[in-house]
């Protein structure tokens, strides 16, 4: 774990050390994906069911059964505690009200040249959407990919979740259903990416892949981007966490530790200018690692990428932050909005002790897709604009034509393309 202080005369060397960590694995995966990939284009169906076999340990008995019938989740939400699909539902809810107001108007433009002006909101048709299905399973992230698709009016969400063994956890079946997922595949890992991109003789292919997953995934959105649009290349997880003397050193350990459970490369950091509280914090992590069911992952996030940093001020630690630009990002402080209103770069922020981070993981309704490896900088988090294009549109008459046409012509002429220039000024002349 990395202790700096920005008193320090070495912090500058030590902060730019903790910006340039590599956390992502540096294992080679793309020639292997690549590979997968062809096969899916080349073989279809055949791949898949060899794919799948070979990294999922079960063998489908034809293509028709890696699809998940009605009847199979139907039984998946009976096995379901009723507490639980409550509680998903009540998450729904919640993510569907947030992303329902984020839906945009329509513009239409009278401009004085006489021209009508407009820009017009449409939905992608088809959208597919990843869930990982390895160390954990998580009802979250369907809710927190196919919500805002089918919000923003996508008409088929095509789901795909690898089965391990042939198992399939029906809290994300549940979770599936009330989205308003269209289909589920159960399919993983990049041959998956593949079949949704380029089709097989079974799913159709869609024009967007959504969700997160390991490598293979990750490198097989990359590689199908243009044939499709991805969301995002996710990295490994990572918050900031604001705190001043006087949060709870448990709570904020906690808050830690929740997102350094994610996996080994996850990233957890303390900006404080409370001395006190650093000590605190940092003997609270090692005494909650004991009582934690996934410490061993914690424990190595935390020892490997984890920090602790000690600032002069809080102001001192917003810049810090807009630096490191977070994934998350939680303000325990007295004043969190007037410190929120100090930094520009986050994917999410959590304002106030009572606003864990992992209220955002769940059920706040925000969504929990965000930008990682300091992308916060120019990126954001999964939204309904996500599953939106927009198409601009003119409408002009005579007048408006002979109101802007002659300059238009000179800029065509002047970038040497007569025919542009010839097809305005054919009709500035009736």
């Amino acid at each position: 774990m990395i202790r700096l202080d920005t008193r320090d005369d070495d912090f500058d060397a030590g902060f730019a050390h903790l910006l340039n960590q590599a956390r992502e694995t540096t294992t080679r995966v793309d020639g292997v994906v690549a590979d997968i990939i062809a096969a899916i284009r080349r073989d279809g169906d055949a791949a898949l069911l060899d794919l799948t076999a070979r990294f999922d340990r079960w063998q489908p008995a034809d293509a028709a059964a890696l699809r998940v019938t009605e009847a199979e989740i139907d039984a998946a939400v009976t096995q379901c505690d009723p507490a639980l699909i409550a509680a998903v539902d009540h998450a729904a809810t919640r993510i569907e009200a947030f992303h329902r107001a984020q839906l945009p108007a329509d513009i239409r433009l009278d401009d004085p040249a006489g021209l009508t002006l407009g820009m017009r909101w449409g939905a992608i048709d088809a959208v597919g959407i990843y869930v990982p299905g390895g160390k954990a399973a998580y009802p979250s992230s369907v809710l927190m990919n196919a919500i805002p698709a089918r919000v923003a009016g996508v008409g088929r969400v095509a789901m795909c979740v690898p089965t391990p063994d042939g198992v399939l956890n029906p809290l994300v079946l549940a979770a599936a259903r009330r989205a308003g997922v269209t289909e589920i595949w159960r399919i993983g890992g990049a041959q998956a990416i593949a079949a949704l991109a380029w089709g097989t003789g079974s799913i159709a292919p869609v024009d967007r892949v959504a969700g997160p997953g390991n490598a293979y995934v990750a490198e097989a959105k990359r590689q199908v981007f243009g044939r499709v649009g991805i969301d995002s290349i996710a990295g490994p997880s990572e918050v900031v966490v604001i705190a001043d003397w006087a949060q709870d050193p448990a709570r904020v350990a906690m808050d830690l530790l929740a997102q350094a459970e994610h996996d080994e490369s996850a990233q957890s950091i303390l900006i404080t200018d409370s001395a006190t509280l650093a000590g605190a914090v940092e003997r609270a992590v090692q005494d909650a690692l004991a009582t934690l069911p996934r410490a061993a992952i914690a424990g190595e996030s935390w020892a490997r990428n984890g920090a602790i940093i000690l600032t002069r001020s809080l102001e001192e630690a917003a810049a810090l932050t807009d630096r490191l630009a977070p994934e998350h990002l939680e303000l325990l402080v007295e004043d969190p909005r007037a410190l929120f209103a100090r930094i520009r770069h986050a994917g999410a922020a959590f304002l106030g002790g009572f606003c864990p981070e992992a209220l955002g993981d769940y059920i706040a309704g925000p969504n929990h897709v965000l930008p990682t490896g300091r992308t916060a900088r120019f990126a954001s988090g999964l939204s309904i604009f996500d599953f939106l294009k927009r198409t601009t549109w003119i409408e002009a008459d005579q007048r408006g034509l002979q109101a802007i046409g002659p300059d238009a012509v000179l800029l065509a002429e002047a970038e040497g393309l007569g025919a542009h220039a010839r097809s305005i000024a054919m009709r500035l002349d009736p």
